[in-house]
């Protein structure tokens, strides 16, 4: 029997919880009516049904309200994860010079050890920009104290992360500064170059809205108001396409410009005489899908399809063992990495990716380096990449199309899609990145480094004398 100590404490848990979700719930009613910035305490402990000391009590500022809500979206789109039964409206830049060297700031969410087109982009980028000369400085959750994201455990999240992430700017005095993502520590980030002027960037990865009101009974109107609230300070908000770019527009977003994406040609390369057939046995031909196995990468749609030879999925997540139950004639590999994964890509007679949800798709490019071309619906990514390239085929629809797209791509000329990957480098992309940067003026950032020193210094002696 439980203690009666413990009982109390699990029912004030339970209790704090619920007041939270009510809470929470009540912000996105809100978001239905009106911009994130009208948001007023009052009118959400109304909306709530709880006292306006009740929402202080829980989240004493409105950074903290906010950081709170985007973490709950996460983890209610992820906890309470279905197949999507919308489907979003398929949606359609110019590349620069770089700069001269200079100290960046790298803010994210997002970083090893998981494994995702974010952390992948993020980590070639940075070595590309370190390459061209520039310091680059990373903040990631490992610095932190983290909690696992629920139903993702490999997804850790940071918390008590404004003050150090302060004290991170101050050690670094960063000429540029690039928020990559809007969880926890992008939000600690934005919040300190608000407060102190600081020109900042930032980039959209994820369609999360779409993704959230996919699985949800919330709005679209909620994720994009907090999208738009979080990318507005930004001097410029990076994405992966131009139809991204044109959709994020009629949502009302401004300031953006497109950063393209590259591909390791060297490491994935189209099979080579005498290399072993990974797939040696299997039924020809062989389509593959490469990604994390989860509800929002829309695998079954490719695992349904009735194509002649075997379908592959190579990767892990949530959705695997449910998958592998349904659908007992495909094979799942697991996880693989590095010349593995390049392996399993060269052995492949085409590529099948089913998303809707990814704004660009690596993998895409990771198959037509291989050689492998390429079946996928006309979404952010597969329509920006794939038209006119020779190296893949779109389906008619974000609903129909897609198995005779995987037909058709058997026929196509590998050495022409290999051909199409080869203008794509991760160079390129890096470049882009630092012509999209929007860095501290001369001399002024100078000045604010040093007086932000010299205010630092006055404060301890403050301390220490009244120690």
């Amino acid at each position: 029997m439980m203690p009666p100590s413990r009982y109390t404490s699990n029912l004030r848990d339970r209790q704090k919880q619920a007041t939270q979700d009510q809470i929470m719930h009540a912000v996105a009613r809100r978001l239905e009516s009106g911009p994130l910035e009208d948001l007023s305490f009052a009118e959400i402990a109304a909306e709530a049904e709880v006292g306006e000391r009740t929402v202080y009590r829980h989240f004493p500022t409105k950074e903290a309200l906010l950081g709170a809500f985007w973490a709950w979206l996460q983890s209610q789109a992820l906890t309470n994860a279905r197949p999507a039964t919308r489907i979003r409206e398929a949606i359609t830049a110019p590349r620069a010079d770089g700069q001269k060297p200079m100290r960046i700031l790298m803010v994210t969410d997002a970083w090893t050890p998981q494994v995702n087109g974010v952390v992948q982009t993020l980590t070639r980028v940075i070595d590309e920009l370190k390459a061209l000369g520039h310091s680059v400085e990373v903040i990631s959750p490992g610095q932190f104290k983290t909690f696992p994201l629920p139903t993702y455990p490999e997804i850790k999240v940071a918390i008590a992360a404004h003050e150090p992430v302060q004290e991170r700017f101050k050690a670094f005095e960063p000429e540029a500064i690039h928020i990559a993502t809007e969880g926890p520590l992008g939000l600690a980030a934005r919040r300190i170059c608000v407060e102190w002027k600081l020109p900042f960037t930032t980039s959209y990865h994820t369609r999360f809205p779409e993704y959230v009101s996919a699985r949800l009974p919330l709005p679209l109107a909620a994720g994009y108001a907090y999208m738009k609230w979080f990318h507005k300070p930004s001097g410029r908000m990076m994405v992966t396409t131009p139809t991204m770019k044109d959709e994020l527009e009629r949502h009302g977003f401004g300031n953006i410009s497109v950063w393209s994406r590259g591909v390791d040609t060297e490491m994935f390369h189209p099979r080579r005489p005498g290399e072993p057939d990974i797939f040696e046995g299997l039924p020809r031909p062989i389509f593959l899908s490469v990604g994390r196995v989860a509800v929002e990468k829309n695998i079954e749609a490719f695992l349904g399809l009735d194509l002649p030879g075997t379908k592959v999925v190579v990767g892990d997540g949530p959705q695997r063992e449910e998958l592998i139950e349904r659908y007992p004639g495909a094979v799942f590999t697991g996880a693989r990495f590095g010349a593995d994964l390049a392996a399993h890509f060269a052995c492949a007679d085409a590529f099948v990716f089913p998303s809707l949800t990814d704004t660009f798709g690596l993998v895409i490019l990771e198959a037509m380096a291989a050689g492998v071309p390429v079946a996928a619906y006309p979404a952010p990514g597969p329509i920006d990449i794939i038209p006119g390239s020779g190296a893949g085929v779109l389906a008619h629809s974000a609903t129909e199309g897609l198995r005779e797209a995987c037909l058709e791509a058997l026929k196509m000329d590998k050495g022409a899609v290999r051909a199409f990957a080869e203008g794509f480098s991760w160079k390129a992309c890096a470049e882009d990145f630092v012509k999209n940067l929007q860095p501290y003026p001369e001399p002024e950032k100078t000045r604010f480094w040093r007086r932000l020193r010299r205010l630092t210094r006055v404060r301890r002696r403050r301390v220490e004398a009244t120690a």
